[in-house]
């Protein structure tokens, strides 16, 4: 039987696209007949306390020599002296969802000393993982040859059909994203201030405690253009309560600033729900041109008026949807996620 070990920051339970990912592609390989050993760190990367790196040293110390070690990008860009001496050793594989130094909101500080110790962690790895082909070129900058890099997309849970909110009036959106400065909820917010339709509702399900000062600002925002009475900031919601507010939206939004490939946008198709985002990651693949309504990330006139002409016009709704049904059928399965993943380890195995 294969055997891999799989480091993650923090419980693997958490609920975030990067953590899914993670339990999907462990859950997929051990159907496939491989043995994984999962090893949950200390909580506090990319920004690892002494006593977090002291527990990393003693995780990776307690592996056999050999093993293929999957690491979580979000802890293996912090661990930069760990990789150089541990390489030597263990087949080191970086799963990347993206760069720690691209994280939006940094200062210039933070973000040069997180690229440093982020090139030289990736410099130590055998090879590297990344969750989308968006991230290749930022790799290539940092010096990874192409033929270093494996792409293992995300894979798509099916779903039934959203039932939709059954009131042909008024469209119930719904965005399901961490509350932090990349995912843009600050310029969606902005844009619906602008509408001059009141037949709209926004639930929005997302941590609200990972980035307070974030949500205490969006939360700012709502109450001083007086969406209050139409936007709900439901916070971080568990899996049975996301389903369920899936299954009553009528349209998906993700205002995103940056992303490599994000599960929700796969969700919400799978549900055939048509979706308004931004043009960056792997969104134009996935959305297309028939399945829903894409704008330059921070553009809020533009996301205004993308959100205004769905709920405006009943026909292109219902065109929409019909291509987000096309492209739920085409949407790629964890099996297949788990596949690729196997054949990159046994690449180097």
């Amino acid at each position: 039987m294969p055997t891999a070990a799989f480091i993650v920051p923090g419980s693997i339970a958490t609920r975030t696209g990067g953590y899914e990912y993670d339990r999907r592609i462990v859950d997929g390989l051990r159907t496939l007949g491989w043995s994984v050993d999962v090893r949950e760190l200390e909580a506090s990367f990319p920004w690892p306390t002494p006593a977090a790196l002291q527990h990393t040293d003693g995780v990776l110390a307690d592996i056999p020599d050999g093993t293929i070690v999957l690491i979580d990008g979000l802890a293996f860009g912090a661990m930069p002296q760990q990789a150089e001496r541990e390489s030597a050793r263990l087949t080191i594989v970086p799963v990347v969802h993206s760069l720690l130094a691209s994280d939006i909101g940094l200062d210039r500080s933070s973000a040069a000393a997180l690229e440093s110790s982020e090139r030289r962690a990736l410099a130590a790895a055998s090879l590297v993982v990344v969750a989308g082909a968006a991230l290749i070129e930022p790799l290539a900058g940092y010096g990874i040859a192409r033929n270093r890099i494996r792409v293992v997309e995300p894979g798509t849970a099916p779903a039934p059909l959203a039932r939709g909110s059954g009131q042909p009036d008024t469209c119930h959106m719904v965005c399901v994203a961490t509350l932090n400065p990349g995912k843009g909820h600050e310029v969606l917010f902005r844009a619906l201030a602008t509408l001059p339709m009141r037949n709209w509702r926004l639930t929005c399900a997302g941590s609200t405690t990972r980035h307070p000062a974030t949500a205490e600002r969006l939360q700012s925002i709502v109450d001083s253009t007086g969406l209050a009475d139409r936007v709900v900031l439901a916070g971080e919601l568990d899996a049975s309560a996301v389903s369920d507010l899936y299954d009553r939206a009528d349209l998906f939004v993700l205002p995103t600033l940056t992303e490599t490939h994000p599960l929700s946008v796969t969700e919400a198709l799978a549900r055939g729900l048509p979706v308004v985002s931004t043009t960056t990651g792997a969104i134009p693949n996935l959305v297309g041109d028939a399945a829903g309504l894409l704008v330059t990330p921070g553009d809020a006139d533009g996301l205004a008026e993308a959100l205004a002409m769905v709920m405006g016009d009943p026909k292109l709704r219902e065109r929409l949807v019909a291509g987000a049904r096309d492209v739920r059928q085409r949407l790629p399965t964890w099996h297949a996620a788990a596949t690729n993943m196997a054949a990159v380890l046994e690449s180097v195995r």
